[in-house]
């Protein structure tokens, strides 16, 4: 767990990332336990109301899965389906704006790859 949460969202969203994080990076695998809502409330002393929204959305994602008296487990499609949602939250955030500025400047399929590739240039050097 990061040690600090920040004021740029919500808590419980910044919860959920976390796990998310967790799972992307490898430090929560399918089958692992992941932090109960009473972990992550004594952790950061905030209400466990405000951590179990967090986790039940990734239950309701099924990214976790709640055993009942166990805990919260990550679920063997958990990689997938966060990866899916945040190929999916890329594309929306930066590829359509990017899409539309390329449109407005005229600029083909081409010279978007060729501005892509220019950093990679740069540092080759």
């Amino acid at each position: 767990m990061k040690k600090i949460l920040d004021e740029s969202k919500p808590i419980f969203l910044q919860i959920k990332e976390q796990i998310e994080d967790s799972i992307m990076d490898d430090s929560l695998q399918a089958g692992d336990r992941a932090p109960s809502t009473n972990e992550f409330a004594n952790f950061y002393q905030i209400n466990p109301a405000t951590a179990g929204k967090g986790i039940n959305e990734l239950v309701a994602e099924g990214i976790l899965l709640k055993k009942r008296g166990v805990g919260m487990f990550v679920t063997s499609e958990a990689k997938e389906i966060v990866t899916e949602k945040r190929k999916q939250t890329f594309f929306e955030n930066y590829m359509l704006p990017l899409k539309r500025e390329a449109k407005k400047l005229h600029m083909d399929e081409q010279e978007l790859i060729d501005m892509l590739n220019w950093e990679d240039e740069e540092n080759e050097d």
